[in-house]
């Protein structure tokens, strides 16, 4: 395909947060207009640090999103409801998929040549064995832990529907896990590093992520734009790397000692469904969830065979995002 002239205009969803805002930089520093969609009463920071064309209002209010797309020569869909509980996980499944609909409707109506839909690793299932899973590995939805694993499964699988049968141009990217700057709310896996940095995390349990550099899933978003082929999708990772590894160089950035104790998820049930109750009454999504527990049984290893191969992506070091990010959080105070 013929890559789309700089200066176009791109919309990119969720670009006030982390992964979208690392994905507008992107764009904007390759000569692409980016214009995004923001709720009113959110944090705007990142937005406010970037060259783009802001319209405020709701990704599940399909007028607006309409609005938002004139003129639009491609998208890059980022944008998600990415907790791992809620008091009502039906809300969680319900924004991801009527957001993925509006968009994808409003860019087919409105003809935009190329799409880029980032959906997750959540839709793949983990390795029941030491060799990490790959985009072979389709999980079904009744087979997903948690409802923003649902949720994402179901996106994706209306992206790959609309495909299929109604000629949407897209290309679906999966990242893994993403560490780094500008993580401003900050996701699941920033409250991990927070905390572990602030001396807060005294034991682990026995799994494992696949951690990338924010950056790096921005470049990888890029380059799915330029070479990706249509339907097919990509995971954007980086390093397997054990859960204990990553709190003893977390540990050893930040001068402190590593939790030594290890605990069974099993053990932790009942702490989750304590603090699951406390979040029903403060509204704040508590930092370990009986869902998350579940998920921790397995170890989330993935290979970005694929992507290294048709899109020539590649990933630094996981530890330079773990540095990159506790270094961005020190700056804005999350870490004392």
């Amino acid at each position: 395909m013929e890559i789309i002239l700089a200066m176009a205009l791109v919309i990119v969803t969720g670009a006030g947060g982390f992964v979208g805002s690392a994905v507008a930089r992107q764009a904007v520093a390759v000569g692409y207009k980016v214009r995004t969609i923001a709720r009113v009463g959110i944090s705007h920071k990142n937005l406010s640090e970037m060259d783009c064309e802001v319209v405020l209002g709701d990704l599940r209010d399909g007028d607006v999103v309409a609005r938002a797309m004139k003129g639009a020569q491609a998208v890059f869909h980022v944008a998600a409801d990415y907790r791992l509980w809620a008091a009502n996980p039906d809300e969680i499944r319900r924004n991801n998929v009527m957001m993925t609909e509006n968009v994808m409707r409003a860019a087919l109506r409105e003809g935009v040549e190329r799409i880029v839909y980032t959906s997750s690793v959540a839709t793949i299932k983990p390795p029941d064995d030491s060799v990490p899973s790959d985009e072979t590995c389709a999980l079904a939805e009744d087979e997903a832990i948690g409802a923003y694993k649902c949720s994402k499964v179901a996106a994706e699988s209306l992206v790959e529907s609309m495909i299929r049968d109604e000629g949407l141009p897209a290309v679906i990217v999966n990242p893994s896990t993403p560490l780094g700057p500008r993580d401003t709310r900050p996701t699941p896996t920033g409250r991990v590093v927070v905390e572990a940095a602030s001396g807060r995390m005294p034991a682990f349990v026995n799994t494992g992520l696949n951690l990338v550099h924010v950056d790096d899933v921005a470049l990888g978003h890029l380059a799915a734009f330029a070479k990706g082929r249509i339907g097919e999708r990509y995971i954007l990772g980086g390093q397997n790397v054990p859960f204990r590894q990553i709190l003893v160089d977390i540990a050893e950035i930040v001068g402190r000692r590593p939790p030594r104790i290890r605990l069974s998820p099993t053990l932790l049930i009942p702490l989750a469904v304590g603090a699951e109750a406390v979040a029903r009454l403060t509204g704040r999504e508590p930092f370990v969830s009986v869902d998350s527990l579940k998920m921790s049984r397995h170890k989330m290893y993935y290979s970005s065979a694929k992507a290294e191969r048709e899109l020539a992506y590649s990933a630094r070091p996981y530890r330079e995002a773990l540095v990159d990010a506790i270094s961005w959080f020190r700056s804005a105070g999350y870490i004392r």
